[in-house]
């Protein structure tokens, strides 16, 4: 059975999850190629064979822009999860704020188009 990784939460700095399919193995947080953190495996209160996971991120991995960790089991070698971080005035690019610029168009061409058909079915 292959190592799954589910999140659970992530608040505070620290990430929260549930491991399955793992028989001994740790599972390391990397960040730009190092090892920031290691995770605390208990085994879970609730699911026979399952391991609650949790990973403090460390403050260095914030800064500006978009921060990537990944979470590695040292078993396999395989990254089970990525933590994706955004922050930072280098967002103003990011393809989210041009999402939301255009539902604000989108909602000014609406209101133009309601606008202009009552104004037609009043004619």
């Amino acid at each position: 059975m292959a190592e799954e990784l589910t999140q659970i939460s992530l608040s505070g700095g620290r990430y929260e999850g549930v491991l399955t399919g793992a028989e001994k193995t740790e599972i390391e947080a990397l960040h730009r190629g190092r090892i920031v953190a290691v995770a605390r495996l208990v085994p879970h209160p609730s699911e026979a064979g399952a391991q609650a996971v949790s990973v403090d991120l460390p403050s260095d991995v914030l800064s500006d822009g978009v921060q990537v960790v990944g979470l590695r089991s040292t078993a396999t070698g395989e990254i089970l999860d990525r933590i994706t971080l955004l922050a930072g005035s280098a967002l103003s690019d990011d393809i989210r704020s041009e999402i939301a610029l255009l539902r604000d168009e989108l909602e000014m061409l609406k209101q133009a188009f309601r606008q202009h058909c009552s104004d037609a079915s009043g004619d």
